[in-house]
């Protein structure tokens, strides 16, 4: 498993959140409904996205945009528009001054909006389960990001289109894992784009001594390795694997793989109820206590205390 792989590996949407909406202009939405990660696919006209720190985003017909949460942002037809609507966590939704526009706004099924027949669409998909998404994958986006259409060459926002107003047998589970899809194809377009900053593990994977042992790391990162070990994997000297992994990666191999055990393990913590002595030998720790001492030194809290909070 590649590095990448490992990462898109996480996303596992359960009852996501999913609508198509339709509006007239002028319109302007206020989210604060605290999602770690919502995906804006934008069918029909343009629209503004406003987050809370940064300049407003243009979003056109068939563009993509991932906001991560729980930071709040504002979609709407102009930045100059001020807030009529506002969606607290749950998806509740009011107008600015708390009343409940939950009724006015329903079109029908997985639909909303305050015109059927408004001239700009969109298609919104948040994953509501912080679970749902890793940490890992958080951590490694910016508050913002948009694809646009002319770089993302799927088929997958228009099928969204067609089965996110459908009312029929397992279809939050259809949606789910369409969304899942968009999201991995999103993320992966993103991810090569020369503005996407990507980090230094992204960009050493094409490389021939790097991207191999990155690859051997991630696929089994409970194997005992050591610097050693894994340039004989590769078939250069310790050094050269030291000296090329440190500059393309930007940390030591063994840095490296500390700082992916541990995420693995936070993932772990907050996804599942697995014991610690599980979490530790999956992740390739000999003890609870060794893996409790090593979390607690990189994230300053305890195993059991990141997990309850």
């Amino acid at each position: 498993m590649d590095a990448l792989a490992d990462l898109l590996d996480g996303p596992r949407a359960r009852g996501a959140f999913l609508l198509r909406s339709a509006l007239s202009p002028p319109w302007s939405v206020r989210v604060r409904d605290e999602a770690p990660l919502c995906l804006v696919a934008m069918v029909r006209d343009d629209a503004w996205i406003l987050p809370e720190d940064g300049a407003p985003v243009r979003l056109r017909p068939g563009d993509v945009a991932i906001a991560r949460g729980p930071a709040p942002y504002t979609v709407a037809d102009d930045p100059a528009t001020p807030p009529q609507i506002v969606i607290h966590p749950g998806q509740r939704c009011t107008a600015p001054d708390g009343t409940s526009m939950s009724e006015a706004m329903d079109l029908g099924v997985r639909s909303w909006g305050n015109d059927p027949d408004g001239s700009a669409v969109m298609l919104i998909g948040a994953y509501q389960l912080r679970g749902a998404v890793t940490h890992r994958l958080l951590a490694a986006l910016p508050p913002l990001l948009v694809v646009p259409a002319d770089a993302l060459e799927s088929p997958l926002v228009a099928l969204l289109g067609q089965e996110i107003v459908k009312d029929e047998p397992g279809q939050d589970v259809v949606l789910d894992r369409l969304l899942d899809l968009l999201l991995i194809a999103v993320l992966r377009t993103w991810f090569a784009r020369p503005e996407a900053r990507a980090p230094g593990w992204y960009r050493a994977h094409g490389d021939p001594v790097v991207g191999p042992a990155l690859r051997l790391l991630h696929g089994d990162p409970a194997r005992g390795w050591t610097v050693a070990g894994l340039a004989a994997e590769v078939g250069v000297s310790r050094a050269a694997l030291g000296r090329r992994f440190t500059a393309l990666a930007g940390e030591p191999p063994m840095a490296y793989l500390t700082g992916l055990r541990l995420a693995q393990a936070a993932d772990l913590l907050r996804e599942s109820d697995a014991t610690l002595e599980a979490i530790a030998r999956r992740v390739g720790y000999g003890t609870a206590f060794a893996l409790s001492t090593a979390f607690k030194r990189a994230h300053g809290v305890s195993p059991q205390e990141y997990r309850a909070g």
